[in-house]
């Protein structure tokens, strides 16, 4: 287990703002920043983090919390590893406590499956560089490619022994299950021939070069394995299987190392290959992932829109590819990206271009030769079509059906204005063949629409059913007045209820100075009122030991303390308001009213109004007992009259707390 003092220091170092930017493309607004939800496929930002408070808050998916959350959510880690990842990140020593043997039986299939898969990372790499093999075939293939040593150990590549088991052996050797070896992929397990209920056991990755695949966070997923030898039988490159860690649709090579500088370039280099990568890399362009050798996926797409919108694809010189590698790029527009083309000369790909040329070479050939996909599609289609006007026909049909994807009303005008000069044809034909193409799609985006609309209309109710849960709101808001003013000193105005001279009932103002957490306390205390709510009530409950106990009290050492559920819950609180930052609403013309009433208003108020509505519910429950007695209900009517009568008193000292 992980010291309690490498936790408190990891918290105490982290920055929620820093952890996350890695992620996502974070923006300044106001004092927080804002993004795109890495939760949802969304287009406009409801991804908000406030440095202040060191938390965050995804409005599209409802889900929040602290750096340790976050990296919880978003890479699936345990509560150790998250605590471990921030460690490296912020080049903490992890102290750890021995754990017992049943603590270790506990480490979740996911985690078993990355400790493998980090063993076998390790252990390509040893044979790389510390074995004969290794350094004659591995590294001697590496370095003909034109990596530095420090790229090769940058990477983490590595080398498998062409031998039937040699990974296997040692990796049961050192104690690793096979069950984990085979959901890794890294070994094959067959039954075996010869001698029946024997199981043979293969290394998938044999006689081949190593190319560990990383997630965001640079965990090892899989592998990608490149054949040396002349056996026309093997394939070329061969990849892990899929498994519960390794998803080939969501993974983009490269984009561990490549997501600092996407999100600072605000562009994004796509490409095809693990040595296309690397080699760029090595030249000094940073910004490029690959998306291995498989079809691009949405959740590709989706995974760098929140780094950029801007993506570069970098085509070879082959031609007979590119029609190909078109329907990617009708993927990108589709996904509401921005895209450019760029093709290399004749005989050049991405790898040999960089090896073969400086880095200024490099840059300048990336700044000049870009194509707009318009552009791009054009010239190549147009060539294609020559003097054929068939050709010629569907190539326009074929430039529109692009056009059709892009979500962005006045972008697909201005293409729809560039293809018709470039093909020499009107407008107006254009815009009708894509209002024909688009007919259909918008009937069902409509139909979507609604569908998602109707979540967010208000559902009529039958009399007497409550549309909100009041005590709900309530004891949330006093959570939120707790964690924000808890500690803060006001001057309160008490109610002390007096029979004046006519012997009625008054409610006599004293004014009394407190802390806020106290006062609430007190207040909830003296009419025996406790939080009905399971999660509210232990966050008040710590709350008030915090607040009590602590005399600088933090926000984010109070996260800290807390469950990873109630972290969210809290969270979600304090970013309540944070929602109304992301629209922008003073472009519009609206001006949302600001805040005038104080700490202690805001104080009196919510217990006023918990006091009456619990009140109400009283008097309903006493009314509800009289229908159903038939004896003499004279005490009950008289607790009645006497409650309406204090519900009164508290409904206009309420108008005028919020006068």
């Amino acid at each position: 287990m992980i010291a309690k003092s490498t936790i408190d220091q990891v918290y105490e170092t982290a920055r929620v703002e820093e952890v996350i930017g890695d992620f996502v493309n974070l923006k300044k607004s106001g004092s927080n920043f804002k993004g795109l939800s890495p939760f949802t496929d969304e287009r406009t930002p409801s991804f908000m983090v406030s440095p202040v408070k060191q938390i965050w808050k995804d409005f599209s998916s409802g889900k929040g919390g602290n750096v340790v959350a976050f990296l919880m959510e978003h890479e699936h880690f345990t509560y150790p590893e998250a605590i471990k990842y921030l460690a490296k990140k912020y080049q903490i020593e992890v102290e750890e406590t021995q754990q017992t043997d049943e603590q270790k039986e506990l480490a979740s299939e996911r985690e078993s499956l990355y400790l493998v898969s980090e063993f076998a990372s390790d252990y390509y790499q040893d044979i790389l560089w510390n074995t004969e093999p290794g350094k004659a075939v591995g590294l001697s293939y590496f370095k003909e490619r034109g990596f530095t040593e420090d790229t090769i150990r940058h990477f983490s590549l590595g080398y498998g022994l062409d031998e039937w088991d040699a990974f296997t052996t040692h990796a049961l050797e050192q104690g690793y299950q096979l069950e984990y070896l085979e959901k890794t992929g890294l070994t094959i397990v067959k039954d075996d021939p010869r001698n029946a209920g024997e199981k043979r056991k293969f290394d998938r990755f044999k006689g081949r070069v190593i190319f560990p695949i990383h997630s965001l966070s640079g965990r090892v997923l899989g592998f990608g394995g490149r054949i040396l030898s002349n056996d026309k039988k093997a394939a070329k490159y061969l990849n892990s299987p899929e498994s519960d860690i390794y998803h080939k649709s969501k993974v983009l090579y490269g984009i561990y190392f490549a997501k600092q500088a996407i999100a600072r370039e605000d562009n994004c280099y796509l490409v095809e290959g693990y040595t296309d990568v690397i080699q760029m890399y090595q030249r000094g362009i940073k910004n490029v992932v690959s998306s291995s050798g498989t079809a691009l996926t949405p959740e590709q797409i989706r995974m760098i829109s929140r780094l950029t919108k801007n993506i570069t694809v970098l085509f070879d010189g082959d031609a007979a590819g590119l029609r190909a590698s078109l329907r990617g790029v009708d993927l990108i527009l589709e996904q509401g990206m921005n895209v450019r083309i760029c093709t290399f000369p004749p005989g050049e790909d991405p790898d040999s271009f960089a090896r073969n040329n400086a880095y200024e070479d490099v840059v300048l050939y990336l700044e000049e030769n870009p194509k707009d996909f318009i552009q791009f599609k054009t010239s190549l289609l147009a060539e294609e079509a020559a003097n054929d006007p068939i050709k010629k026909a569907e190539t326009i049909r074929d430039i529109v059906s692009s056009i059709a994807k892009v979500p962005d009303r006045i972008k697909r005008e201005i293409y729809v204005q560039q293809c018709a000069a470039m093909m020499n044809i009107s407008e107006e034909v254009l815009f009708n063949t894509l209002a024909q193409m688009g007919r259909k799609e918008y009937q069902e985006a409509r139909k979507r629409e609604r569908q998602d609309t109707k979540a967010f209309e208000v559902i009529k109710q039958t009399p007497g059913e409550t549309k909100v849960d009041v005590q709900y709101e309530l004891e949330r808001k006093i959570i939120e007045i707790l964690l924000l003013y808890g500690k803060e000193m006001e001057e309160f105005e008490d109610l002390v209820l007096k029979e004046n001279e006519e012997g009625e009932l008054e409610l006599e103002p004293e004014r009394v100075e407190a802390r806020v957490y106290e006062k609430i306390y007190l207040d909830l205390q003296e009419d025996e009122i406790e939080l009905t709510h399971d999660r509210f009530k232990t966050i008040y409950y710590k709350l008030m030991e915090a607040l009590n106990e602590q005399e600088d009290f933090q926000i984010a050492q109070f996260l800290q303390e807390l469950d990873q559920t109630l972290v969210k819950e809290v969270s979600s609180i304090l970013m309540e308001e944070e929602r109304y930052n992301l629209h922008n609403w003073e472009r519009k013309d609206i001006y949302p009213k600001e805040k005038t009433r104080t700490v202690a208003q805001l104080v009196s108020e919510t217990i006023l109004t918990l006091r009456c509505f619990l009140i109400k519910k009283r008097i309903h429950s006493l009314q509800q007992d009289t229908e159903e007695k038939t004896e003499d209900n004279s005490e009950v009517l008289e607790e009645i009259v006497n409650y309406l009568q204090l519900n009164k008193l508290l409904n206009n000292k309420l108008n005028r707390v919020l006068s």
